[in-house]
């Protein structure tokens, strides 16, 4: 898995080049088109994504590897693969930015660059909101020392809690490109110091220890991580992404644990955000 990156300067993507194959890709070696940004792998498939049209490298790449098939190729403009439009936005006391903006931060905020690259997640997204808004009121409030963003996407999660005075956040996710992303951003913010940015799964990390889970994780995931051991050794937890039906047999799991369901979120009827803490 690799990802090519724009530097802090530079302006976001215009227009994006897809390549939908199937397959794997067993090395991006094989990619030294200066075009290229990045390889995005799920469930077998792989998405290269280039700023130009690349026709003619991935046809070399699919001749010469076994099992790799091109499906499809898609152009739209970078702002159509996001759903918006990156913009600099408020979450509380964090002014979250792309780093080719060049807006001022207001007075009392602290400063968070974001380039989301070509993974979603600009920060937009209701549940991310919920989750920055009760980041901020637990550690105004609370010492956290420690905390794991399972799910991290393009690491804001993890760079608010840091922002916010965590001392160290392991910023943790299974998307190799999400992954990247996520250290990419780490590094745009100056904080290699507080976050370990990791690839993995969820539910081999759940046990390390820690103060504050944070998931904004598909449920499929997060089902497996509550009912874990690992899981009641945080002190606190914010749990998100969860649809309705999702929220209540989250809430039901959590009703027979020693759990205190602080708060509960729900955005647009849609989306469900749980706040708690657990109990030795």
């Amino acid at each position: 898995m690799c990802i090519g990156a724009p530097g802090e300067n530079a302006p976001p993507y215009t227009t994006l080049y897809i390549y939908y194959l199937e397959g794997r890709l067993t090395s991006c070696d094989a990619l030294p088109d200066p075009g290229f940004i990045g390889n995005w792998e799920e469930d077998g498939f792989s998405f290269l994504f280039f700023s130009e049209p690349s026709d003619d490298t991935v046809d070399r790449v699919t001749a010469a590897t076994p099992g790799l098939i091109l499906l499809d190729r898609y152009c739209m403009t970078y702002d159509e693969w996001l759903g918006e439009t990156p913009e600099p936005f408020r979450a509380g006391r964090l002014f979250i930015v792309p780093p080719w903006d060049r807006t001022e931060t207001p007075d009392g905020m602290q400063r968070i660059l974001l380039d989301p690259g070509v993974v979603f997640g600009t920060g937009t997204h209701p549940t991310t909101r919920d989750c920055l808004e009760i980041l901020q009121t637990l550690l105004r409030n609370e010492r956290i020392d420690t905390a794991l963003d399972l799910g991290t996407g393009t690491g804001l999660l993890a760079l608010g809690a840091a922002r916010m005075g965590c001392e160290r956040v392991l910023a943790l996710d299974f998307n190799f490109l999400a992954a990247r992303t996520a250290a990419r951003n780490v590094a745009l913010n100056r904080l290699e110091h507080r976050i370990l940015t990791l690839q993995g799964r969820a539910e081999e990390f759940i046990g390390m220890a820690g103060d504050l889970l944070i998931a904004n994780i598909h449920y499929d995931v997060m089902k497996h991580l509550i009912c874990s051991e690992g899981f009641l050794r945080k002190k606190w937890f914010i749990l998100s992404g969860l649809l309705r039906t999702q929220a209540r047999e989250v809430a039901d799991t959590l009703s027979h644990y020693p759990v205190e369901i602080i708060e509960t979120r729900e955005r647009e009827g849609v989306w469900h955000t749980f706040w708690g803490k657990t109990f030795p």
